[in-house]
């Protein structure tokens, strides 16, 4: 005689299915393809951090999250995440990683209106900063994304802060170029 096995093995199971979905979403930031993102990401998806990021982010579904990593990478190379905990709970999961990498390039960060609020220019440091991200599931993809990340940490391993005068200079710089390729892109 067989018997159906417990409720918490079906739920264990779809936490697990959970869990991969949202770990394969981070993990194709480093090195996924459009097609990656529309296999992960619902078409309705919204990143909460994109507000931060390029006009091009700021949209919904697979191509703005694909967006995001393109303007990650554009700033860091072999950029990956390790991920050390993962917690599902109906239809939320959360994420603890380090994200690694190095960068290779101006990383622009962007103001409410779109336009290029800062820059900081490459140094060629690598950095590892621990990082939680919360992802919501809807139709077996990721629909919501939010992150608490150590940005900090990040600038200090990257040499941001403290700033000395002549990296002030060369933000300023950066800012002006990023600013000018904006509006010749936008």
């Amino acid at each position: 005689m067989t018997t159906a096995a417990p409720a918490t093995t079906a739920s264990h199971s779809n936490d697990d299915d959970l869990k991969a979905l949202c770990a394969r979403s981070i993990h194709i930031m480093g090195d996924g393809e459009h097609r990656d993102f529309e296999a992960v990401v619902h078409p309705d998806a919204r990143n909460r951090e994109a507000e931060v990021e390029p006009p091009a982010c700021r949209g919904t579904g697979p191509a703005a999250f694909y967006a995001t990593a393109l303007w990650l990478r554009s700033a860091y190379a072999d950029l990956h995440w390790e991920i050390h905990d993962m917690v599902a709970d109906g239809d939320l999961v959360v994420v603890h990683a380090t994200m690694s990498g190095q960068q290779v390039g101006t990383f622009v960060g962007y103001g409410p209106d779109g336009v290029p609020a800062q820059a900081f220019p490459a140094k060629n440091r690598t950095f590892g900063t621990t990082q939680t991200h919360w992802f919501r599931v809807a139709d077996g993809k990721v629909i919501e994304h939010w992150a608490n990340r150590d940005d900090l940490g990040t600038a200090a391993q990257l040499g941001w802060v403290p700033p000395s005068p002549v990296y002030i200079f060369k933000m300023m710089l950066a800012l002006r170029k990023a600013r000018r390729q904006a509006t010749q892109t936008g």
